[in-house]
């Protein structure tokens, strides 16, 4: 009888004792497991901060001005300044270009290349158009980022426009760096597609960095 009872009672301890080691052990592995969580938490928010500060290197610093330089094709005498500049509202663009017709209306456009080689300003492509939309007016609210309406000339053939434009971006994936300023020979009618129908080229330019150094009047 009381080696039975012994042997119950060593059973239970050892019960007891059993139970007790996979409660500690238990804890451990919990303990373990939050602290590698809390581990890898730390270093993932390092390492999305360490590629969001390499991204912010690569691109380099906000462009806040561009400017195109425009150049006659060949047999034109169209030639001007357009200049980009960022603002809270938009884009804004201010452009003068002279040797046009008289009193008329040329297209004014931005193409996908800023290629100015080929004589008659082909090179330049079409408009810009990432979104992959229709061609219209610049207040539409579809229209190609290109598209920057009419230059009006006065009675010396020349034009000066100054608006802000919300389509534009300077930054980012759609911005307009490095691409092609076009003026047409025609009226751009803001229907006929996809370029509105404003003819040919009568002067081309490659939009580019501004120098933030140079104060033009």
């Amino acid at each position: 009888m009381k080696t039975r009872l012994s042997l119950f009672i060593h059973s239970e301890i050892e019960t007891k004792t059993q139970i007790k080691m996979m409660k500690y052990l238990s804890v451990s592995i919990l303990t373990i497991f939050l602290l590698a969580s809390c581990s890898q938490g730390d270093m993932s928010d390092a390492d999305t901060q360490a590629n969001t500060e390499q991204e912010a290197v690569e691109m380099g610093p906000e462009i806040t001005q561009a400017t195109a330089v425009l150049s006659p094709t060949d047999g034109n005498q169209a030639a001007g300044v357009v200049t980009f500049t960022q603002t809270d509202e938009g884009v804004r663009v201010e452009a003068t270009v002279s040797g046009l017709d008289t009193e008329a209306r040329h297209g004014f456009h931005i193409h996908q290349y800023g290629d100015c080689r080929a004589p008659d300003g082909t090179s330049a492509g079409g408009h810009f158009n990432p979104e992959g939309v229709e061609h219209g007016a610049p207040t539409a609210d579809i229209r190609h980022v290109g598209d920057l309406g009419n230059l009006p000339t006065n009675a010396q053939g020349t034009a000066e426009v100054d608006f802000v434009d919300t389509h534009v971006q300077l930054n980012g994936p759609n911005s307009v760096l490095g691409r092609g300023v076009i003026v047409h020979a025609g009226t751009d009618d803001f229907e006929s597609q996809p370029t509105g129908a404003a003819g040919s080229r009568l002067a081309c330019g490659v939009i580019g960095v501004a120098n933030p150094d140079i104060v033009v009047e």
